[in-house]
């Protein structure tokens, strides 16, 4: 069988203040009329039925979820008590997965990213899938990068894997090394060298081969998912996954086993459109841009304004007014109670200003 498992908790917290923890990113409509869940779910209908994907998600958000996925079976929602990163998250998918079908292949994906190339990602996926299926391997998608960006982690990868032409017709490379956000120096040597890809945290593996992985990688986590196993179905389950789970390190699937295996394919994705939508500038790739290089999605007018993102909660509103004048390079936000005004270079530090207006409540 083939599943997919999309994982739904994070709180898009490089969005702020449209996006919040009551609301992530992924439940929100950026751009078009599905918001990011719905458009990671739709992707990947067409090799995946809905009773085939799962959506990983933490209590608080489970009503959104399902209001969101009408065709998705209630029970096809795996809960997490608390969001301990995306190790812990894809183990507990696993689980679930491995009493349907322990060999079944298994595609996780974020539910708040943009491809706009589906069916070249249908593709790409369909080859995944059918590496994975051979049991030996975890496989990732490689973002061939356009720019030295700094915002995205990166694999390097540049020996092709010798079976691959018996599996899939496609360039397939052993990944020699998966490598942390770096400086814009190293990322434009990244560049000019080639062979590196940015990490686009999209995995498709067996259950039972990332379990395994686990288990070498990440005993700690692997003997508390083992331990959660035994109590399925018992009265206690709940407080024995709340308990165990508290016990995690909080550490992503990345760091925790896909730095630390030998035995990672990652497959180039090529021009596919892709975006992690991970911070307010990303919004220049995804959304149109008007004639003075701004993004604009509110009830606004404007002179001498240019090469800024301003949006607006209240864009229908015709009596909310944005009103810009001889400024440039802002990121301008307007919500129901927060008005964010940011210089737009210094977009990736919004997370401390959340962390100043948390300490000030």
């Amino acid at each position: 069988m083939r599943f997919a498992a999309i994982m739904a908790g994070g709180q898009g917290k490089r969005l702020w203040p449209l996006s919040t923890k009551k609301r992530p990113k992924q439940f929100l409509t950026l751009h078009g009329e599905q918001t990011l869940l719905q458009e990671t779910v739709e992707r990947v209908t067409l090799l995946i039925p809905p009773e085939k994907t799962y959506v990983v998600v933490g209590k608080e958000h489970v009503e959104v979820v399902l209001e969101q996925l009408p065709s998705l079976p209630p029970d096809n929602i795996i809960v997490e008590p608390m969001g301990r990163g995306t190790a812990p998250c894809v183990g507990l998918a696993a689980l679930r997965l491995s009493r349907i079908d322990p060999e079944g292949v298994m595609i996780v994906l974020p539910a708040d990213h943009v491809v706009k190339d589906k069916d070249r990602f249908l593709k790409l996926l369909e080859k995944a899938a059918t590496l994975a299926a051979e049991g030996t391997h975890l496989v990732t998608l490689g973002i061939t990068p356009d720019h030295p960006a700094t915002g995205y982690g990166y694999i390097q990868a540049s020996t092709p894997w010798p079976k691959s032409g018996a599996v899939v017709e496609s360039e397939v490379l052993e990944v020699e090394r998966f490598i942390e956000k770096p400086d814009k120096e190293t990322a434009k040597r990244f560049l000019d060298e080639g062979g590196y890809f940015w990490n686009s945290g999209m995995f498709i593996w067996r259950v039972d081969t990332i379990l395994r992985e686990m288990k070498v990688q990440m005993p700690s986590l692997h003997a508390g998912l083992m331990t959660i196993e035994e109590r399925v179905g018992a009265p206690d389950y709940e407080e024995a996954l709340a308990r165990i789970y508290r016990q995690q390190d909080i550490i992503s699937i990345d760091y925790g086993v896909m730095e630390k295996s030998d035995c990672v394919l990652v497959l180039p994705t090529g021009e596919i459109g892709w975006s992690d939508v991970g911070g307010w500038t990303v919004l220049n790739e995804i959304l149109e841009i008007d004639g003075e290089g701004n993004v604009i999605q509110a009830h606004h007018i404007g002179i001498d304004t240019a090469n800024s993102i301003i949006l607006s909660k209240h864009a229908d509103v015709k009596d909310r007014l944005v009103a810009t004048l001889g400024l440039s390079d802002l990121v301008i936000v307007d919500t129901d109670d927060i008005l964010l005004v940011m210089d737009k270079g210094r977009a990736q530090e919004v997370k401390r200003l959340i962390e100043k207006y948390t300490k000030e409540r």
